[in-house]
């Protein structure tokens, strides 16, 4: 699985940090950082962060 976090419409809610800690995290600076190719159990945490990103800026590819 792929993950691509759209930064243009990210605005670091950090939603998708709550629902998937493992994948997302806040920096010391309050910025979105991620695994861009988490392991593939924790594809339900992942669908769920991107479902409650605000702005929709999350997307997963299958690889």
């Amino acid at each position: 699985m792929d993950v691509r976090v759209d930064y243009g419409m990210c605005q670091d809610h950090g939603q998708c940090a709550i629902a998937a800690p493992k994948v997302f995290q806040m920096d010391d600076n309050g910025k979105l950082v991620y695994d861009k190719h988490p392991d593939d159990s924790q594809r339900d945490e992942v669908e769920e962060a991107a479902d409650v990103c605000p702005v929709q800026a999350i997307f997963l590819d299958e690889s």
